[in-house]
């Protein structure tokens, strides 16, 4: 039987989306407020958190750059556009 992966892990971080990165967090964070973890457990949750925190706040500052990128011209098309990465 294949086990479901927890919050806490070993998948790379960098490998989430933003909406899965941010959605682990938000879990740790709910786990970690009941206190209800083992000191050991929980600081591999918030090492883990702290990870997901920094990864969705590099994904939210690559969005916000391409937005700033386009531009609009007067038949108020997209110019100066890039090309979005895949992943």
């Amino acid at each position: 039987m294949t086990e479901k992966p927890t919050p806490t892990s070993a998948q790379s971080v960098d490998k989430l989306s933003f909406e899965e990165a941010l959605a682990e967090l938000e879990a740790i964070v709910a786990s970690l407020e009941q206190g209800k973890a083992s000191l050991d457990s929980a600081i591999t949750s918030y090492e883990r958190g702290a990870a997901l925190k920094q990864h969705c706040e590099a994904k939210l500052r690559e969005a916000r750059e391409k937005v700033e990128r386009i531009t609009l011209n007067a038949n108020g098309q997209a110019t100066g556009a890039q090309p979005m990465d895949a992943g």
